[in-house]
């Protein structure tokens, strides 16, 4: 019989927000001593003229495509709509429109909406299994003169907006939320110190801004060298391309990646896989 996962006492840095509580008490039930440091916070932006304006011209019917990204931006999209049109003109137009959804959480809205979907992109959900299952469906309904609205969140995806444009779309961006650093930092301070001294065996990424945000703590404590030394001989774990992409933006490497880009999955094969990593790395170094 094959052994359970477990960390087996193992150090485990965790930088989830959203899913704090969540996250912790899977690694503790799976044998890890959890550091937990949220990293960022979801922050609405206020008097979202851009949405507001998107809404008045879907509704007009102005666009083609709309692209949801996230399911927590799709809600935070009809709640700042809301403040000017209903919800009923807003999801009758969505109805009318092709929308495409990267991946199973924003799909769960449009489906709690009762909004037909033209596409969803397959796992990992990445930008670029958008773009390939929107080349998919090309030669039904091409993206070529489309005017096409894309759900933003947090930051800006370059990638997707210029493949979209390269494809002949016309692009129209609708950041509907900003992360920002917590209120309260004082835990990713003690986060980067700790990785400094070499106090973490495993460290856990859930998003690319995760890392972002932990190495601007980082670089403002002076730790980078440190950290960096630290890291050689700690297992990271990302939970998929979006994040091991911006690791390697960062000079760094995931040891692994979640099978599927789920966040239970994430702790559950990082506890069944930490100490052979640990063993290989350490003996490395």
């Amino acid at each position: 019989m094959r052994p359970s996962p477990s960390f087996d006492g193992a150090r485990v840095l965790a930088l989830e927000s959203r899913r704090a509580t969540e996250i912790s008490t899977l690694i503790s039930k799976l044998g890890g001593a959890c550091l937990l440091a949220p990293a960022l916070r979801e922050v609405p932006i206020e008097s979202n003229e851009d949405a507001e304006r998107f809404a008045g011209a879907l509704i007009d019917g102005s666009f083609d495509v709309v692209v949801f990204l996230t399911g927590v931006g799709a809600r935070a999209l009809l709640a700042a709509v809301e403040r000017r049109h209903s919800r009923e003109a807003f999801v009758a137009s969505l109805s009318r429109t092709r929308v495409a959804a990267r991946g199973p959480k924003p799909l769960a809205v449009m489906r709690d909406w009762q909004v037909p979907v033209w596409i969803a992109a397959p796992e990992p959900n990445t930008w670029r299994d958008l773009l390939a299952e929107i080349d998919a469906h090309a030669a039904d309904r091409p993206v070529q003169n489309a005017r096409v609205a894309v759900q933003e969140y947090g930051v800006s995806n370059p990638e997707l907006i210029a493949g979209l444009t390269a494809r002949g779309a016309k692009v129209t961006r609708v950041p509907v939320y900003q992360w920002t650093l917590p209120e309260d930092v004082e835990p990713l301070r003690r986060a980067a110190n700790a990785l400094a001294r070499g106090e973490v065996d495993v460290i856990l990424l859930t998003s690319s801004v995760q890392l972002v945000h932990l190495w601007q703590i980082i670089e403002e404590q002076k730790l980078e060298q440190d950290v960096r030394r630290s890291l050689a001989r700690t297992v990271i774990a990302s939970i998929g391309p979006t994040t091991s992409e911006e690791l390697t933006r960062h000079g760094l490497t995931a040891d692994l990646q979640a099978s599927h880009p789920k966040m239970g999955i994430l702790v559950t094969e990082a506890a069944a896989q930490t100490h052979v990593v640990l063993e290989r790395k350490r003996r490395a170094g």
